[in-house]
């Protein structure tokens, strides 16, 4: 396998960002293990609030790039339609409340699928500490499977498997960006 073409070394140079991610991930679980109603109110909130910012920016960057892009319709549309859902989940909290679980189990699950996918490449690369980066991969599912599977587990529950996912996924984010920084130096021996 050509190492050059490989988009994981393509990845390694900015292996910080996944550092930074990661920090703030540990630190957001951290802040949920704390104070668990304010946080839970607060991701709720945030949620909301990520589906009507993204929706704005989708109908602007669409609007803006009618002219290049044939089907640039569907993106106003896809805009549009993320506005309504964030203008529904701030209008009814609790619907918010509801769903923010689902959607989080599955970005974890999305992401930790991802880092297995990482772990075989580097395997395949030659690269010798690739199992513990496989484990965490797979710990991040388990939690996901959770928040799917029964996302009303009740109040403090699901506040703690939120923030236990937080902190997976930031653990696995950092020690993918330390992973990716060694073998960036392996290669530039």
């Amino acid at each position: 396998m050509n190492v050059e073409n490989n988009p994981i070394t393509k990845t390694i140079r900015h292996w910080y960002i996944l550092f930074i991610v990661g920090l703030l991930f540990i630190i957001l679980g951290i802040y949920t293990f704390v104070t668990p109603a304010k946080a839970y109110l607060a991701l709720s909130f945030l949620f909301s609030m990520s589906f009507l910012i993204t929706g704005l920016g989708e109908v602007m960057f669409a609007v803006i790039n009618k002219r290049i892009f044939d089907r640039w319709g569907w993106i106003l549309a896809f805009g549009i339609f993320n506005c309504l859902v964030g203008v529904l989940l701030l209008s009814r909290p609790e619907v918010s409340l509801a769903t923010m679980p689902l959607y989080l189990g599955f970005l974890i699950l999305f992401r930790s699928v991802g880092s297995i996918s990482y772990a075989y490449e580097i395997k395949h690369m030659g690269f010798s500490d690739w199992s513990s980066l496989l484990f965490l991969g797979i710990l991040g599912v388990i939690f996901s499977f959770i928040l799917i599977w029964n996302p009303v587990l009740g109040g403090l529950t699901i506040v703690s498997w939120t923030a236990l996912c937080f902190l997976s996924i930031g653990i696995l984010s950092v020690y993918l960006s330390f992973q990716l920084r060694k073998f960036g130096k392996h290669l530039s021996h």
